[in-house]
Formats: structure tokens, sequence, C-alpha cells
């Protein structure tokens, strides 16, 4: 469905709405991977997410209806290979400054990817490259965020949050996604100039306990440590003890104390 409500050049502007569908990032994988080329900045939008995943094959669960999910098709092959992870940086920061838009304070990204408002979890992203020789043919950028969703499971009610739970008022999903694609856009401009120490600053300033000691667990054994920053690759720095120590994915645990 073609759409002229978004004030973009290209993110949003083929806009397909679905009732329901396994995963977004599925669904546009699939559309992808049929002969007819997909324009780039090509939106995915479910109303019911039945099998969404989040990093490293973590389910993410949500209420049909009340949040936005999505996948939006990119093209970024002028980004070299050990620059992918400016791909998550310029999203992360693009739906932080959508979100500062309905929360002007307290909304942070959580190394690597997720969107954090205090001490709980807003939404998420999920970006699955397809690389062919040296370069990104596709980027499938899955973001999952919640909206107005009013309650959650009892195991996610200490770790999650939504818009709604803050504002004790709806948000208008459609609105929240024309910003979320104007900023994308402007980042993805941003990334295309070769801006990575902008970029990067921009990430590290909005990174969820920078610069705040707090308790970390890595194999089983709980530390406190401070962040510092990210290397090139997206490594976490944080200093312990004295000395910075770089973490890969999934090799530090955040403890919320």
């Amino acid at each position: 469905m073609q759409n002229n409500t978004f004030s973009t050049l290209f993110v949003g502007q083929n806009l397909i709405k679905l009732l329901a569908v396994d995963s977004t990032n599925n669904f546009l994988k699939t559309l992808v991977s049929k002969s007819e080329p997909l324009p780039e900045g090509t939106v995915i939008m479910a109303d019911d997410q039945f099998a969404g995943r989040g990093q490293q094959e973590n389910t993410w669960h949500a209420e049909p209806g009340k949040n936005l999910t999505i996948s939006i098709l990119l093209k970024p092959s002028f980004l070299p290979l050990n620059k992918q992870f400016m791909l998550n940086m310029a999203v992360s920061i693009s739906i932080n400054n959508a979100l500062t838009v309905f929360l002007p304070t307290d909304v942070h990204i959580k190394w690597p990817n997720d969107i954090y408002f205090r001490d709980k979890k807003l939404g998420g992203v999920l970006i699955e490259n397809a690389i062919v020789g040296n370069t990104i043919k596709t980027a499938i950028v899955g973001i999952g965020l919640n909206v107005n969703q009013q309650f959650f499971t009892e195991e996610l009610s200490s770790k999650a949050t939504s818009l709604h739970q803050i504002l004790q008022q709806d948000v208008n999903l459609e609105l929240l996604l024309a910003e979320i694609c104007s900023q994308i856009e402007s980042l993805y401009l941003q990334l295309k100039a070769e801006r990575y120490t902008f970029l990067r600053a921009a990430y590290v300033d909005r990174l969820y306990k920078i610069n705040k000691p707090s308790l970390y667990r890595q194999n089983g054994e709980v530390f406190e440590g401070t962040i510092k920053g990210i290397t090139d690759f997206g490594l976490l720095n944080v200093e312990r003890n004295g000395e910075i120590t770089q973490f890969n994915f999934k090799e530090i645990e955040f403890l919320n104390t």
C-alpha cells in the first residue's frame, strides 16, 4: 500500500499493513527473496506478531493491536562489513530520538540495542543482514515497541513498561511510526555520509548506565563495573578495577539492583 502521509523520501513510503503474521522480519525476508524487487524503505507493520523474535532467538511478546511491531527494508551496500554495528547504532539512536517526542527524559539505549525507560524495557531491535561477497545486500530492521499495552505478565511487569503505562494515555501508533521512519531516514543518510564519529558519540551519549558504577554478571561472577563506551565493532567497554575490559554480545548481564 502506497503511503503519502510520511514526510520522508523513502522510509515508510511503501507501507504494507498486516493483521497477523508470525514475524514481520520473516515476512519481509520472504518478500525480498521473491523475484520482484522491493523499494528500499519498505515497511511491514503487523497488528499481531505471534512469534516475534529478539536477539539470540529470544521471544518477543506483544499484545495484539496495542504495540508497534514493524520491519524495514534497507540496502546499505555502501557500508563496510567491519562497520555493520554502525547501522545498529543509527537505528537505536533513531528510535531514541523518536521516543523523546513523547518522553522528553529518561529514554536510553541498553547495549547493544534495547530501548529503556529508566530501568525498564520499552522495546528492542533485531537487524538481520544478508551479505553477498563483501557487501551488505539487504538489512531487515525489526523493531518492537511497547506502546499502548497496559498490563504485562507477572514475570515481565518488573522488567518491561509501555508508553501508556508511563503517560497514562494511548499514543497514536501511526504518528509514532511516522516519527520513527523520519528519524531512521535521517540517521541512515548520516551513516551513508560516513559520519561515524557523530553516530558513535550520539549512541554512547544515550547509553543506559554510561559512567555509572553498576553490578554485572559474567560467567556466574558478579562484579562492579562502569560502562565507558564501545569499540568500532560494537563491543562494550567496561572499566573494572581500574582496567577496561571488552565484552561481546551476551557475554555480560546487567543486574538491576
